[in-house]
């Protein structure tokens, strides 16, 4: 088993190393100059702060090009994605500290147990079978020392790939009663799941007026009866 640490390819680098020490260029991110009011990409950020404040290195599996977790304060964020093309955007606009071109089935290959303070997979464990997904999880649960925090729609959510090779397709739907039983406390995001359609996507339009209809939802019954929302956020205390 290769470390990663010692197969420097496999990391691309934002930041430049004087005596030894490494200084990272990550971009600061204004959540509310980029995010608009009573939306749930706003909401559903500041409940990631929430949850993650007591973590100082953060591990964001499933990066992609522009994560939520960009707004969130942590001295080391490293971002890990499979789609090459999606690794490279996020360099671009410096999301994170550091970057690993890596497949999430293999995270044990590249990390050790309690690497981190908290791993976080957002829209990534609906991408595995079920079987696949729970060993995902218990990878997480080894890398990380504090939490694991998980977001992903409320249930089985069809979703089919835009073109080859970009892991957009979902193979598995993840519910509340499952996830309190694997130790998970959950809240609802996205307000009502009538409401949402594939990609998280509004169903109705004109789609302004529905953003704040989901978002009132959401505030006034979703986080608290998980069961209704369209998408779910998870954590677990380790």
């Amino acid at each position: 088993m290769i470390s990663v640490f010692y197969h420097a390819t496999h990391f691309i680098y934002l930041g430049r190393i004087e005596d030894g020490v490494k200084h990272f260029v990550r971009t600061t991110f204004d959540l509310l100059r980029e995010t608009k009011p009573f939306t749930s990409p706003r909401t559903n950020i500041l409940e990631l702060r929430r949850i993650l404040s007591d973590c100082n290195s953060i591990l964001d599996v499933g990066c992609g090009r522009s994560s939520p977790l960009r707004f969130v304060s942590a001295d080391s964020l490293v971002g890990v994605d499979v789609y090459r093309q999606e690794l490279g955007e996020a360099k671009k606009l410096k999301t994170h500290d550091e970057f690993v071109l890596a497949d999430a089935g293999e995270l044990r290959e590249y990390f050790k147990p309690d690497q981190f303070d908290a791993c976080v997979v957002l829209d990534v464990i609906e991408h595995f079978t079920k079987e696949d997904g729970l060993r995902f999880l218990h990878d997480l649960e080894t890398i990380a020392r504090i939490k694991v925090v998980v977001f992903t729609p409320n249930g089985f959510l069809p979703q089919s790939s835009h073109e080859e090779g970009d892991y957009q397709e979902h193979s598995s739907g993840w519910e509340t009663g499952e996830m309190r039983e694997l130790g998970y406390r959950v809240i609802g995001l996205d307000g009502l799941k009538i409401l949402r359609t594939d990609h998280h996507q509004l169903r109705f339009r004109p789609a302004p007026v529905w953003a704040i209809v989901s978002w009132i939802s959401q505030k006034i019954w979703c986080r608290k009866h998980p069961d209704s929302a369209a998408a779910l956020l998870c954590w677990k205390k380790l």
